[in-house]
């Protein structure tokens, strides 16, 4: 620890509201670390939720930390706004030899004095930062190797649920789903286990409901929080020190009925659920305390069942509002009105593919015409900025899909110059990466090469014609479907590598022994997963028969293996209105 860390410690808490300072005596000390940097872990929601879930047990003391650190960013990578990819910033990447060790924001403490470092990682790219804080940590970087002296070295978030095995060695346990429900089950554990040995913990701890302990291999189910009214899920700690500084969050809904079959969202956080009327209109009031805008976060908040009333209840009490997410269909008027009207100057939404037969492949549920609806109600206003976001490289992607976006953003622009010529329009890609638990986790990546030449070629045919163009690297995105996909076996490598840097990734890569192209190609949808011990409580058979009917192959070939059971039918199907990746409250 330096005086430098201490002295920005002092800074970050003098700017802020709402943290919290507890007594150590007696209590279960927890570092909660968010792998990135204060001004990404301070815009998530979710982060804020677990920090006030640990906080409000009175036997534990909670402090937040974060590393200093960005991961490693693509060159033309889109780093504004809070959707789409959400990376927020850039910063040189230091190696292990000239990095400090993190400490704790509130009492400015080394991870190690902490009983429990609990990190909350919401991006594969993050591991990177998560293993080098546990190196310069002192503490041990395999489970194996810790003893009683030792923290219990935990993990959650969406990436972590979806496949915890890249990370597995690293951690003694994983917390699979919601933490409104495994937090508390956790901390009972811990209370009733004071003395006993670490070993007898961490078999404790596997009996807990959502609670996977890699080292014995414990069968676990999915976590979810069935009634969002009974927990709060807004801001705890507000700061000007973020992208989000001048706003109050307040979750409105969590999980997505659409059921993209490239999201996460719409499969590892079902059934999607809406919290009541009444009790955002109270946690608005408590917002507006605070902050004149509230900033409504979902994964679709246009799909509230009560969204036009509450725009219109809210915009009544004098909040201007922020959103996370717009659907282009449906396409709530009354929400995008409210935003444009009190202070948005930029409008985004994601097509995703550039025909309708793309998007049909990937359940978008948005046609052309929903499209050029949105463009046009964007021309209306006479929008400052307009963002398109696209996929590149997905499944069933051909090289006349490429020539239908590069179509679309031209027409796109044509509207705006026909109807608000000063509109900015930005079109942001990103390459296609599969991803467990959804009904792509089978289809291969497209090579590097190829991702290239497209994201070349589209840059080229929109820039003529004053659209600017952003993208994140091919290189990377290959990196992160590798972690996204891999098995123990990466975290050999990820315990080699000396900075966030892709000559030093490949190089442990190749020390490891470990061919990461591998992790890239297709795979049978009836062979075993890495994840396939965890069970993430879909219908059984569901991903397979969505992945059937993106590609028209008979649903009987393509049975995944059973996974729980809430009803067995696909999203798209039965959308779960009035039943909620930022702001999921997982660690």
């Amino acid at each position: 620890m330096t005086w430098k860390q201490v002295s920005e410690a002092h800074r970050r808490l003098s700017r802020e509201q709402g943290y919290v300072v507890k007594g150590w005596g007696g209590r279960i000390p927890v570092a909660l670390v968010y792998p990135n940097s204060y001004y990404l872990g301070m815009s998530s929601l979710g982060v804020q939720t677990v920090y006030r879930l640990f906080n409000a047990l009175d036997s534990v003391v909670c402090e937040r930390a974060f590393i200093s650190e960005a991961s490693p960013q693509m060159p033309g990578a889109d780093n504004e706004g809070w959707t789409g990819n959400g990376r927020l910033g850039r910063g040189r990447q230091a190696s292990e030899a000239e990095a400090d060790t993190p400490i704790s924001l509130e009492s400015q403490r080394p991870l190690s004095d902490f009983a429990i470092v609990a990190f909350s990682v919401s991006y594969e790219m993050d591991y990177f930062n998560l293993v080098s804080a546990l190196k310069r940590s002192g503490i041990p970087l395999l489970s194996s190797e810790r003893d009683e002296r030792h923290p219990l070295v935990m993990a959650g978030g969406p990436c972590i649920t979806a496949n915890p095995e890249p990370l597995a060695p690293f951690l003694d346990v994983a917390v699979m789903g919601e933490g409104e429900l495994i937090i508390p089950a956790i901390t009972r554990v811990l209370e009733d286990t004071r003395g006993e040995r670490r070993q007898q913990v961490l078999e404790q701890l596997a009996k807990a409901p959502g609670v996977y302990v890699p080292a014995l291999g414990n069968p676990v189910t999915r976590q979810w929080l069935k009634d969002l009214d009974s927990y709060n899920t807004t801001s705890v700690v507000l700061t000007p020190d973020t992208s989000l500084g001048d706003m109050y969050l307040m979750e409105v809904t969590r999980g997505c009925a659409w059921g993209c079959r490239f999201c996460l969202a719409g499969y590892l956080f079902r059934p999607m659920r809406a919290r009541s009327l009444p009790v955002l209109l109270d946690a608005a009031r408590e917002g507006l305390r605070h902050r004149k805008r509230l900033g409504l976060v979902g994964a679709a908040v246009s799909d509230y069942p009560w969204i036009d009333e509450l725009v219109a209840r809210l915009r009544e009490m004098g909040a201007n509002l922020s959103a996370s997410s717009l659907r282009l269909r449906p396409l709530s008027r009354a929400l995008v009105s409210a935003l444009l009207e009190t202070g948005a100057h930029t409008l985004t939404f994601a097509p995703e593919a550039g025909s309708d037969r793309l998007r049909e492949i990937i359940n978008k549920g948005v046609s052309e015409e929903d499209i050029f609806n949105g463009v046009e109600y964007t021309a209306q206003f006479h929008v400052g900025r307009l963002k398109l976001y696209f996929m590149v490289g997905l499944p069933g992607e051909t090289e006349e899909d490429i020539e239908a976006l590069v179509r679309l953003c031209l027409a796109c622009r044509e509207r705006l110059d026909a109807r608000s010529p000063g509109t900015e329009l930005v079109v942001s890609l990103t390459p296609f990466v599969p991803k467990a638990g959804t009904p792509f986790q089978w289809e291969a990546m497209a090579p590097v090469e190829a991702l290239m030449g497209r994201l070349g070629r589209i840059k080229r045919a929109l820039r003529r014609s004053h659209i600017h163009v952003r993208h994140e690297s091919p290189e990377w995105s290959a990196v992160q479907g590798m972690l996204a996909r891999g098995d123990r076996r990466l975290a050999g490598a990820l315990a080699l590598i000396k900075d966030s840097s892709l000559s030093s990734w490949k190089k442990a890569l190749e020390d490891a022994g470990v061919d990461g192209r591998a992790y890239l190609e297709g795979s049978d949808p009836l062979s075993p997963m890495p994840w396939s011990h965890i069970d993430q409580d879909l219908p059984q058979g569901l991903l397979g028969r969505q992945q059937s009917k993106a590609f028209g192959v008979a649903e009987s070939s393509l049975e995944c293996p059973p996974a729980g059971s809430n009803s067995d039918v696909s999203p798209r199907e039965t959308p779960h209105r009035g039943v909620s990746t930022i702001g999921v409250p997982a660690l």
